[in-house]
């Protein structure tokens, strides 16, 4: 018998996954509840962009099922799994450089709760640069519009794969402090990868360690967050500075 929750907003079960003849993800398995926030944390090469990009339908596929609020979505492509309420925010940022900073957001807007003004309100220095171009934008600047982007598909799911990545420590602040607004406080549902554990535990509820395509940790963030021994087993981590 499966232990996930049947109630479960994600429900992962013995996912198996790569690309090519590789197999990186070997057997996961973990469930998400409805308004719930997961860390994604992991050693380099241990799996976790590819559990996102298996989530979102950009691997291949060689076992296991997903369930998305009730529905199996494991043989969707990506835009039908995105209508199904996944929002995806990956490394590359994907946003359209030649289209203005509001072209971007109402490009892709669905439904809900999340509009142009929310998302503005949110991230004021997009509401200052809204009629420049995407490549206009800085590094910060283009982050908050990929997250602002998936916002604007009014997702039951956020995915969102090393969004503080290469930023200055002024906007990884600003970005946390919208994170931190979007799980805790919307409480909107997220799955995010990150290398500083001792950033994203604070702002999640539960973890999972990923080493070699496989779950070798999974516990809530609090707990995890106060065991510093287990932080640098698992994360070859010292107390947050890198």
């Amino acid at each position: 018998m499966s232990d996930l929750l049947p109630t479960a907003l994600l429900t992962v079960q013995d996912l198996r996954a790569g690309y090519g003849e590789a197999i990186v993800l070997d057997g996961v398995s973990f469930s998400l509840a409805a308004g719930q926030s997961l860390a994604l944390l992991g050693r380099n090469g241990a799996g976790k962009t590819t559990l996102i990009n298996t989530l979102v339908g950009a691997t291949r596929y060689r076992g296991g099922r997903i369930g998305l609020n009730g529905l199996d979505v494991t043989g969707h492509r990506s835009d039908r799994r995105a209508a199904a309420g996944i929002g995806w925010v990956p490394q590359e940022r994907n946003i359209f450089k030649s289209l203005t900073v509001e072209e971007n957001l109402t490009a892709v807007a669905r439904p809900g709760p999340w509009g142009v003004a929310r998302v503005f309100e949110m991230f004021p220095r997009l509401a200052e640069r809204r009629r420049n171009m995407g490549n206009q934008l800085s590094g910060g600047e283009q982050q908050m519009l990929a997250v602002g982007r998936a916002l604007m598909l009014n997702p039951k799911l956020m995915l969102l794969d090393e969004p503080l990545e290469g930023l200055a420590p002024i906007i990884v602040e600003e970005l946390l402090a919208a994170l931190r607004r979007i799980t805790r406080e919307e409480g909107l549902s997220a799955i995010i990868v990150e290398q500083n554990a001792r950033k994203l535990l604070p702002i999640t509820e539960r973890v999972v360690v990923l080493e070699r395509g496989r779950i070798v940790h999974a516990a809530d963030s609090t707990s995890l967050a106060a065991d510093g021994a287990k932080l640098e087993a698992w994360l070859a981590v010292s107390d947050g500075s890198h």
